[in-house]
């Protein structure tokens, strides 16, 4: 997951300097830890803790409390970091939190009861998720059994996506919904992102990861459906350079696939990439692999093992693919198909949605 760096303005300015500053008290309770135990407000910068404050538990108790100002901020609760932490907003006013390793609930003020609003129904639908996904491995169960199971998993995995999206539309105006937008909103399409980056208040403007998110959003525009492609040069896996534009020209459509060897979904969505390359390639329809691997013979091999047989191309760069970048791929399998002429007609079309756009095509 990513780090939760976020740094917000909220509530009014002190009216002098000699009137007291907004504070926030943080009350907590831990489970199975002894007196004299040390807990930890932290930040998480990049893969690194850097303390904040500490307090000292007593009778299963530890209290921090600190100046709110006019800014919001979230930091971590920890004990032995890995073994309990807890994400909690640091808004004015009594926050209380009860920590234990199975699940933690903070509750007190807007973010934070908002934040456990959403992983009280999160986390037990995930559970579900969980158990469906290894029933679905179960090599006891029929075809049919693993397909049942695999349709529940996927539309729980849709209800999950509509769970997290309504509570980040429901506090888009806050610290919680902003920093969640900003955390997943590579789980979903670009039109329903917008409308919701349009929301975001002004204090948070200069705030980096918004920053960022709006340049993304900046460069995903540009590679819409309706734009022309943007070229790029890579090389082939026997290190000949190539020109997307060489394959786009030969073929009536054209599919820019973006995958990598180390991607689970890539490989489990490939069969199908490869189904509709052997039915439609006859009528003119084209695949280019830009691979987002580091290792260029663990590229090589998974070339052969899933049988992919279409033009490949990579800067071995992994997430720092150039290509990528140009398009404002942020997780794969992703693809973006072209016609001849260089105008893209749809994006990250999966599964049978591929043969569906291609029987409309090729007829």
């Amino acid at each position: 997951m990513k780090t939760f760096l976020w740094i917000a303005t909220a509530g009014m300015l002190a009216f002098a300097s000699c009137q007291s500053k907004p504070s926030y008290t943080i009350k907590g309770t831990i489970e199975g830890v002894a007196d004299g135990e040390v807990v930890y407000l932290q930040d998480l910068v990049g893969r690194n803790w850097v303390s904040v404050d500490s307090a000292v538990v007593t009778g299963g108790t530890f209290q921090f409390t600190g100046d709110a100002d006019t800014v919001t901020v979230s930091r971590y609760v920890t004990y032995a970091p890995g073994e309990m932490q807890t994400m909690v907003f640091l808004e004015p006013g009594t926050i209380t939190l009860n920590m234990n390793k199975e699940v933690s609930k903070v509750a007190g003020t807007v973010c934070n009861d908002a934040y456990q609003k959403f992983m009280d129904e999160f986390i037990p639908l995930n559970k579900e998720m969980f158990a469906l996904y290894q029933q679905s491995k179960n090599d006891s169960l029929s075809a049919e059994q693993r397909k049942e199971a695999e349709k529940q998993l996927e539309e729980k995995d849709s209800l999950s996506m509509e769970m997290m999206f309504n509570a980040i539309s429901s506090n888009i105006t806050n610290l919680m919904g902003v920093q969640m937008l900003t955390n997943y909103y590579g789980a979903f399409e670009t039109e329903r992102i917008q409308p919701l980056v349009d929301q975001i208040p002004a204090s948070y403007a200069s705030n980096e990861d918004v920053v960022a998110l709006k340049e993304h959003l900046a460069t995903v525009a540009k590679t819409a459906v309706g734009q022309k492609f943007i070229d790029f040069t890579m090389n082939t896996p026997e290190g000949e350079s190539v020109k997307l534009s060489d394959f786009i020209a030969k073929n009536k459509y054209t599919l820019i696939d973006f995958w990598a060897s180390w991607c689970g979904p890539c490989r489990a969505e490939m069969p199908n990439v490869v189904a509709a390359y052997k039915k439609y390639q006859a009528k003119g329809f084209g695949i280019v692999g830009v691979s987002l691997d580091r290792d260029a013979e663990a590229w090589k091999k998974a070339i052969k093992d899933l049988n992919i047989t279409w033009p490949q191309m990579s800067d071995l760069k992994a997430w720092d693919c150039e290509g990528a970048k140009l398009y404002g791929v942020r997780s794969i399998p992703a693809t973006v198909l072209v016609d001849q002429e260089g105008t893209i007609i749809a994006r990250n079309l999966r599964g049978d949605a591929i043969e569906s756009k291609l029987a409309e095509l090729l007829k």
